[in-house]
């Protein structure tokens, strides 16, 4: 069995980046000594892509002390939820400094599935101005844009339509896969996604239901699977989408087990083990 990771090229990037990247949205609410102990554990298991927001409460400020040794050995992501121009690049610029660096490989347009987001994003004065504009001044080496919801892989396919960007991010599980206008969706995303070398990142891979009324036992907004059974289940269906990368779970306790099960380079299950083992597992979908 294999210790390593499984590296692929970021799309068109030319980077290596490892097929399970750290999401730190993780560390948003832990301390300094948790987020340095997670960010190592994370580095020594093979990753080498970080991914990081500005609304991800103190998570870029965390992970500073980190990248002071490490920023030339990672691939550096972070995102933001500014639709205009002139906010999206003061937030460009704070998250900068909170990092410590003087530039990301990759900025994200957070979250961009409302239509009328979208059209202040892409429009005269919005968000894409900025993006183009830090692009230029290498300050964001490559432009993504993200999403949560079912109408996700649909609006990325819009935003590729307006500009060429070089990543997407969407949900992506097997109680998701089930909906035939999802998975029509993600479908049609993933073949112009694979054209166009644009790489895409999937979420929610180790969801198993939302909270409900049920006591949180994690930091994560849902739910997550815990056993390494079901995780390894899990990632193995999510990286079955060939040429996909799979964000961790936000919660730094699940971490270890997700990173053991990346090392271990998990088969995708046939459709009807997965069936048995989503209901085994109570698995739901939080997009109903």
């Amino acid at each position: 069995m294999s210790t390593e990771i499984p590296r692929l090229e970021f799309g068109r990037t030319g980077h290596e980046s490892s097929r399970l990247i750290f999401g730190a949205a993780a560390l948003g609410t832990v301390t300094q000594a948790d987020a340095d102990r997670t960010l190592g554990l994370a580095f020594d298991a093979g990753v080498n892509h970080f991914d990081v927001a500005a609304s991800y409460g103190e998570a870029e400020v965390r992970m500073k002390p980190w990248l002071a040794s490490h920023r030339d050995q990672i691939f550096l992501a972070t995102k933001t939820q500014r639709r205009d121009k002139a906010g999206a690049l003061e937030e460009l610029e704070r998250s900068l400094a909170r990092l410590g660096t003087d530039r990301v490989d990759l900025w994200q347009m957070h979250f961009l599935v409302d239509e009328g987001e979208w059209a202040e994003a892409m429009g005269p004065g919005g968000a894409l101005e900025a993006f183009i504009e830090a692009r230029k001044s290498g300050k964001a080496r490559f432009l993504g844009v993200t999403g949560h919801g079912l109408t996700a892989p649909a609006m990325h396919l819009r935003s590729l339509s307006r500009f060429d960007f070089d990543s997407v991010l969407f949900p992506w599980n097997w109680p998701l896969s089930r909906n035939p206008e999802y998975l029509a969706a993600v479908q049609a995303l993933v073949a112009e996604c694979r054209r166009r070398g644009v790489a895409f990142q999937l979420i929610k891979a180790f969801l198993r239901r939302p909270w409900g009324d049920r006591p949180r036992s994690a930091a994560t907004w849902y739910e997550p699977l815990a056993s390494p059974e079901e995780i390894r289940a899990a990632l193995g269906f999510a990286w079955g989408l060939e040429g996909s990368f799979v964000n961790s779970a936000g919660d730094i306790h699940v971490f270890p087990a997700i990173a053991r099960a990346a090392a271990s380079r998990p088969p995708r299950l046939s459709d009807a083990d997965m069936e048995a083992f989503a209901r085994n597992a109570g698995m739901e979908t939080l997009f109903p």
